[in-house]
Order: structure tokens, then C-alpha cells, then sequence
């Protein structure tokens, strides 16, 4: 009696140890990732602009004016930033703003209302930079200014295969569509004649005309027998 309440009671002290680590260690592997998501938000949020970085912004548009702070006219994929953070020449890939705003943009432009980790985009028209308002964005920094060597080269070269991916994947849609379109095209089925040629038929030739014409009163038939009777009376 007493050996098997000492078994039980080890059973009892084995499986609340096991289930205190496994939730010791679930509670540890909760507060790593807490505070590693803690860790990059700080970085990305408080962090100096530099090449290869991942940062949030808050971007807005704009659309008036018809040249920018480095001289160069207003168009599609410009931006304007603080200068402190991103000088004029810095290029930045967003990737968070949808399709219709994704895209690489390079930093021509400053602006007396454009400060700190504000990025203003160039948009054609007023009413859909209205329309955008104010959004929270990340962004990956690509180059910082002019410098061709403050730049993200692992960025880059991730961007140009990529690209180059993409080149050979519609390049292989367009083959294939090509080919599906002849495959759809009526063939003559294996081992099929083809039909006869039909035959021509000649046209019905005219009767010869007669070479000698009748006599008078000749019709090719003997006279009457009252005919002749008649004439000779």
C-alpha cells in the first residue's frame, strides 16, 4: 500500500515538472519573440536612414509645383524627404501603399512641411493626392544621396534577379500561349483521305445541220396513196 502511494506520488512530481518546463519554455520562446518584434520596431522606427535598412515613414502626396529642389521637373516615382534623413538622391523601394503606389522612388524634392520620417510622393493629379491622405509606410532604403557606394548591394542585386525572373516567366507564358493557340487549330485526323476531286462534266454538243435540203413537197415520207390518184385523174 505504501510502495503503490509512493509510485503515484512520483508519477504525480515527474508530470508537474514536465508540464512546469514545457510551460516555462513556452513562456520564454513568447518573450523572445515579443521582444525581438520590440527590438525591430525600435530599430525601425528610431533607427538613421542607411543603406540596406528597413524603416517606417509616413508618406502623403502631393501635386502642385513644376520643378524640384535639385532642379530636375516634377514627375512620376519622385519624392520628397527631410534632408537630414534622406538627401536629395537617396532612392527607396516601397512596398506597402498596394500595387498602384509600390514601386521604387527616388528623392528629388524637399519641403518646408516635409520633416523627419516623412516621405511626400509626386502624384499628376490633385485630386488623387487629395484622395491618399496620410498613410503609415515601410520602406527600404536603397541609396543614400548621390554617392553611388552608400548604396544597398545586396538590395539591388536582389531587385535585378527578380526582375530578371519575372522577364523569363512572361517570356515562357507568351511561348506557351503561342503554342496553345496552334494546338487549337483544325488538323486533318491521322490516316484521313482527303476527298475526291470532283469531275468535270462536258457540255452537250449541237447537232450537226443537214448537208442536202428536202425537195418541195418532200417531207422524207412516201406521198398518200389519194395523192396520187387525184394527179392522175
Amino acid at each position: 500500500m505504501l510502495l503503490t502511494r509512493s509510485l503515484k506520488q512520483k508519477i504525480a512530481a515527474t508530470c508537474g515538472a514536465m508540464f512546469g518546463f514545457v510551460l516555462l519554455y513556452e513562456v520564454t520562446m513568447l518573450d523572445s519573440k515579443t521582444t525581438e518584434a520590440r527590438t525591430i520596431e525600435i530599430r525601425e522606427t528610431t533607427a538613421k536612414p542607411a543603406p540596406g535598412l528597413r524603416l517606417r515613414f509616413t508618406s502623403t502626396a502631393y501635386c502642385k509645383g513644376t520643378t524640384t529642389a535639385s532642379g530636375a521637373a516634377v514627375r512620376s516615382g519622385i519624392a520628397a524627404a527631410d534632408p537630414d534623413l534622406l538627401p536629395v538622391g537617396s532612392v527607396i523601394q516601397i512596398d506597402s501603399l498596394g500595387a498602384k503606389y509600390n514601386g521604387i522612388y527616388t528623392v528629388m524634392d524637399t519641403g518646408p512641411k516635409v520633416q523627419g520620417r516623412h516621405i511626400d510622393l509626386y502624384i499628376w493629379s490633385c485630386y488623387e493626392a487629395l484622395a491618399f491622405g496620410r498613410r503609415p509606410i515601410s520602406l527600404n532604403v536603397l541609396r543614400l544621396g548621390w554617392n553611388p557606394r552608400a548604396s544597398s548591394v545586396e538590395k539591388l542585386g536582389a531587385m535585378f534577379k527578380q526582375r530578371e525572373r519575372d522577364m523569363v516567366e512572361n517570356d515562357a507564358a507568351v511561348a506557351a500561349g503561342l503554342a496553345a493557340a496552334r494546338a487549337g487549330a483544325p488538323q486533318p485526323e491521322a490516316g484521313a483521305t482527303a476527298p475526291p476531286a470532283p469531275v468535270a462534266i462536258p457540255p452537250a454538243a449541237a447537232p450537226a445541220p443537214s448537208s442536202t435540203a428536202p425537195g418541195a413537197g418532200a417531207t422524207g415520207d412516201a406521198p398518200p396513196a389519194n395523192a396520187v390518184a387525184r394527179r392522175d385523174s
